[in-house]
């Protein structure tokens, strides 16, 4: 019996019978309402240069008499080949491939697979590059990998990329991928030409290697500030790579937090190329941090510590007080650290070295605007207040010592001109021999005195200050001495007082060389008579004798007599009339008189009525 074409309704269990009357075992047909899809599989998509790859056809449920017909392009293009095969088949062209199973006679066909498409290689190199090819990569930083295709002329390319721990194909198919660091890893990539079924071999690995966060650290320079002195700041990223721009901060404190906030200083809010920031003008104690950037959109390191400039110098806003007053105390000792200023909120921070900044609440009790320091354990380090409106008090180096011997020497600067007193001090003991006080390893004083005073101390007197007695060493402290500010004298009133006396001396010989008419009140000088000289008109001319009012300008011819020339006097010979009588002119030299002032000599006038009244 044949069916055709079979139908579902075909379906059941079918038996036959003989003529005998015996009948066969039943069996049973299942008609499925669609073809069976043959189903296609490639041993790999690429086909290596001079390679092949293998094709497999099968259809599913598994069933047998199965033979298969292979389809390269479109699916109804002619089969590769006319006869039927159950094996696979090998090709080494690239292009899209399809396969059916057919059996029968008339043959009955299932469904076309799905296509696979296979590749072939092309001897061009894909690699994988890094963009920007910074040395390291840190969590959190974006990066781009680049898939290049060596050799690959102007043809458009399409990517396939994989990560080989996971073995995975991305899906991006461009030729860059943007990552985010994370996770080190491996990458490959490979290029396929879009208008050719070809493709390059898969590139090298390439391992991303992710470093944790970057840090940044910052040092400052100097510790301490000296009059007149620039800060210098360095940043530098741990594991120091490439393309970093710098950014600086000034620290402002927060008492009512445990943390700074910070300010951008200037010139640095785009970030500086160089790694140094010089900072001019810093007086007091201030706080630096830095922190550097790459990339677009910019990735920051996180911010360093916090590092700090300190300052001696008292200011009456935030201030600093230790009691006793002293830079070296004994183990055991009770030291008081209080704050005082323009404000009602404090915290005591110390800065101990090689150690994290703390604060007095941390180690110690602050109570009000005091910090009760016990110093039962060693501690050398620097204490400053910060207020609660941002401000740093000066700063204070307090070692503890647990040796035998100290040196008490003020724990804050002392003013030039002031008297101070250095002394030596042992635990449980007095001095019995020589006391030695060096200033910078210098022996200054030697006697069994154990007090070094300095009655009016000066700016050279700043330094390291230490004393030794028995073979016992104190530990050395810093004196700074700080300068009485005095005002600027100005050289311009003394360049004018010489000025103008120049300008007298040089002027008054050349007035006295000639003569001036004037109005009125104009001055003149009458020539000088000869002794015999007439003197019939002396009496007469004496009426018109004047002198010199005080606050005129008019300067006269002088004579300088024989004899008091050489005592090197002035003198002003009264003026005669032509017709003077020479009886009296040895009388008349008791009218002389002489003036000397400096190198200037000023003499009496004579005004004559005649003269004045025709202006002469």
């Amino acid at each position: 019996m044949t069916i055709d074409p079979v139908s579902v309704s075909d379906e059941g269990r079918y038996k036959c019978q003989f003529a005998d009357g015996t009948e066969s075992e039943e069996r049973e047909l299942r008609v499925k309402a669609n073809r069976p899809k043959a189903e296609l599989r490639a041993d790999d998509r690429d086909i290596p240069v001079g390679g092949s790859v293998t094709l497999t056809c099968s259809v599913k449920p598994s069933s047998s008499g199965w033979k298969y017909f292979w389809y390269r392009g479109e699916k109804t293009s002619e089969p590769l080949s006319s006869q039927l095969s159950a094996r696979p088949i090998r090709v080494s062209e690239g292009g899209v491939y399809w396969c059916r199973g057919g059996r029968g006679d008339p043959v009955y066909y299932t469904e076309y697979s799905d296509p696979v498409t296979v590749h072939k290689k092309v001897p061009n190199k894909a690699v994988v590059t890094l963009q920007p090819n910074w040395s390291e990569i840190f969590r959190g930083e974006r990066i781009t990998l680049r898939c290049e295709i060596k050799d690959g002329g102007d043809t458009e390319w399409e990517y396939e990329w994989r990560t080989a721990t996971k073995e995975k194909t991305l899906s991006p198919k461009v030729h860059s991928v943007i990552v985010t660091a994370f996770y080190s890893g491996v990458y490959r990539c490979k290029g396929r030409k879009k208008s050719e079924k070809i493709s390059t071999d898969w590139s090298d690995r390439f391992r991303l290697t992710v470093s944790n966060k970057a840090q940044s650290v910052l040092t400052v320079s100097p510790s301490w500030l000296s009059a007149g002195a620039s800060v210098t700041l360095n940043c530098r990223v741990k594991d120091q790579s490439a393309g970093w721009s710098f950014y600086w901060y000034k620290t402002v404190p927060d008492p009512s937090h445990n943390f700074y906030s910070y300010e951008l200083l200037p010139g640095s809010s785009s970030g500086t190329e160089q790694d140094s920031y010089i900072v001019d003008g810093q007086t007091h104690t201030a706080g630096y941090v830095c922190r550097a950037g790459r990339g677009d959109p910019v990735f920051y390191t996180d911010y360093s510590q916090p590092q700090f400039v300190w300052s001696a110098d008292f200011h009456s806003s935030a201030s600093l007080t230790v009691s006793p007053d002293r830079a070296q105390h004994f183990t055991s000792d009770s030291v008081s650290l209080s704050c005082e200023g323009n404000s009602t909120e404090w915290r005591v921070r110390r800065s101990p070295e090689n150690r994290y900044l703390s604060d007095c609440s941390t180690w110690r009790t602050m109570t009000g605007s005091t910090c009760k320091l016990k110093t039962n354990w060693l501690s050398d380090a620097v204490y400053w207040c910060e207020s609660g409106t941002g401000e740093f008090s000066n700063s204070v180096n307090i070692t503890v010592q647990d040796k035998n011997m100290i040196l008490l020497s003020p724990a804050r600067p002392v003013t030039e001109g002031d008297s101070v007193s250095l002394s030596c001090k042992l635990r449980n003991q007095t001095f019995d021999s020589t006391v030695f006080f060096y200033h910078n390893e210098k022996v200054i004083q030697s006697d069994t005195r154990w007090e070094l005073n300095i009655s009016a101390v000066s700016k050279s007197d700043e330094g390291f200050y230490k004393c030794q007695h028995s073979g016992q060493e104190s530990a050395q402290s810093w004196m700074s001495v700080q300068a009485v500010s005095r005002p600027e004298s100005s050289s311009v009133p003394v360049l004018l007082i010489v000025g103008l006396v120049c300008g007298v001396v040089l002027v008054i010989p050349l007035l006295v060389l000639f003569c001036y008419r004037a109005s009125d009140d104009s001055c003149f000088v009458r020539p000088v008579q000869s002794e015999s000289s007439n003197t019939e008109r002396v009496d007469s001319e004496n009426d018109h004798y004047s002198t010199l009012l005080h606050g005129d300008v008019c300067l006269y011819e002088t004579i300088r007599g024989r004899q008091e020339a050489e005592h090197d006097s002035c003198f002003v010979r009264p003026v005669q009339s032509e017709s003077s009588n020479t009886d009296h002119v040895d009388s008349e030299n008791d009218h002389y008189s002489t003036l000397l002032h400096g190198d200037v000599c000023l003499y009496e006038t004579i005004r004559g009525r005649q003269e004045a009244e025709h202006g002469q």
